[in-house]
């Protein structure tokens, strides 16, 4: 096995390992193979990280081995710069997420555990696959432990938004599977990624795969107007399902567009990038606006989620380095900064069972450790200088105004949107006086809880104050990517 592949399976082994052999009564044991194997997990990945060789554009840590003969499948794996990240990423927020469920979950400890493990190696294997059956299988596949997650751990709503999401995605996903298969054919029965690149399409043609891709991706991110699933299962999710659904699921879509869309398609991307930059536009404004009169955190966070990945579809159709690199950066930067605005809510969730602004105020004077935590993080949601959230937003912002100022000033408005429903949030959640007798009886954060939203802090502000490592890795392979396009739109 090579690294990729170690990567994607150590965290599928274990979690098979607790579904076969875990049980309620040994929960302790359970949790605690949970976290070697995401541990294990992550410790595989961080030699593709250290063994990377920054400034090539081509694919590495290469595997490949014949699948399904008949059909010319390949298990074919490889990273560039624009997946490194993003597989990191997941095995990073999986080890987060186990410690997070270590003690709330209590009912199924090895189904729970075990799906996240499975799911995180399914995402691992999405990002890496290199052939376009492998990359379908693998990302359909994650819809089925994210579905039992919300639908068995879930709360009162939990059926319905579980087949809302699996639904929703799906039926997109069947169109690209009709792309895929016409893509099979014109390039002579093949599924490799790099030789769809090459492929001579016509304008028609080009249209109509784009629109395919557009149904399976778009919906993933969710771009408006197919972000309706999101906040319903957010609010019904378990803290851990949200967490990795804001931080990693979303990325599934995004990450598509670079892979397929833009190199496949690149005349298509080019024609009607209009209408992505109009749509990414309103979910960065529009959606922002619904957030602010939200009176459930959970949605407000799943709508700011939205507003944000806006952002990076945005960055990705202005056509230039620092739009792509930083759309790519506010992927990782959101995975972060979601991540732990869901936990937060989390740990007030586990002691007061209400995600209702309304039914908290003055959380600071109980619970001041967290209280700044907390702050930390709404500060990194607004796209506070200094903190992770900033970064992409405000490189996708210069991309925007190079290429339009109008355009530049209507993406950079979402800011004060998002200052706007993130600070108000926190003033209502967190300032002024004890609201009530639930939140005069909090306690702080235990141990296990400072650990989790530590972590995330440090990976929040070091993000925030040095991302050279992560635009460096980056760099070259959107250079490539574009001069793709680029030469396509010559040709």
């Amino acid at each position: 096995m090579g690294l990729l592949s170690l990567a994607i399976w150590t965290p599928v082994f274990f979690g098979v390992v607790l579904l076969a052999f875990g049980r309620d009564e040994q929960a302790h044991m359970v949790r605690w193979i949970a976290l070697v194997g995401a541990v294990a997990g992550l410790a595989v990945t961080v030699p593709l990280y250290t063994g990377f060789e920054v400034g090539s554009a081509a694919m590495q840590f290469v595997e490949k081995s014949v699948w399904i003969d008949t059909f010319n499948v390949h298990y074919h794996l490889g990273v560039d710069g624009i997946s490194l990240w993003l597989v990191l990423l997941t095995a990073f927020i999986t080890v987060v997420v186990v410690v997070a469920g270590w003690e709330v979950i209590t009912e199924r400890v090895n189904q729970y555990m075990g799906a996240f493990l499975i799911l995180s190696g399914l995402m691992i294997g999405v990002f890496s696959a290199q052939d376009a059956m492998l990359f379908y299988v693998f990302f359909e596949a994650t819809l089925i432990p994210m579905y039992l997650i919300i639908g068995i751990w879930g709360g009162p709503n939990k059926i319905y938004a579980a087949f809302k999401f699996f639904l929703y995605t799906l039926l997109g996903s069947l169109l690209m599977l009709v792309a895929l298969i016409y893509l099979y054919v014109q390039s002579g029965n093949s599924f490799d990624l790099a030789t769809w690149h090459r492929l001579p399409l016509g304008s028609t043609a080009q249209t109509l795969l784009f629109f395919a891709f557009f149904a399976a991706f778009a919906v993933k991110v969710p771009m408006w107007p197919v972000h309706t699933w999101l906040p319903d299962v957010h609010v019904e999710a378990p803290t851990g399902g949200s967490a990795v659904l804001a931080a990693i699921m979303l990325k599934l879509g995004a990450y598509g567009f670079l892979r397929f869309s833009l190199p496949i398609a690149p005349d298509a991307s080019q024609e009607w990038a209009w209408l992505m930059i109009t749509l990414s536009l309103v979910a960065v404004i529009y959606v922002g606006l619904v957030a602010m009169v939200q009176q459930d955190m959970k949605k407000l966070v799943a709508y700011s989620s939205v507003a944000h990945m806006g952002f990076v579809t945005l960055g990705f159709f202005v056509f230039s380095d620092l739009g792509v690199s930083g759309a790519i950066v506010q992927m990782i930067a959101h995975g972060f900064v979601s991540a732990a605005m869901f936990l937060s809510i989390g740990v007030l969730y586990d002691r007061v069972h209400s995600r209702e602004i309304a039914d908290y105020g003055g959380v600071v004077n109980t619970m001041p450790n967290f209280t700044a935590f907390a702050l930390l993080f709404v500060m990194a949601n607004c796209g506070l200088p200094g903190t992770a959230g900033f970064v992409g937003e405000w490189m996708v912002i210069l991309a925007a105004v190079k290429a339009n100022f109008w355009l530049g000033l209507a993406a950079a408005s979402a800011l004060i949107f998002g200052a706007a429903y993130s600070l108000w949030m926190f003033k209502r959640v967190y300032l002024g006086s004890v609201g009530n007798d639930h939140v005069k009886a909090l306690t702080d954060i235990n141990s296990r809880e400072f650990f989790v939203l530590a972590v995330l802090a440090v990976a929040v502000l070091f993000m925030g104050v040095y991302p050279k490592p992560f635009t460096d890795v980056m760099d070259p392979s959107v250079a490539e990517l574009l001069r793709h396009v680029a030469i396509s739109k010559l040709n």
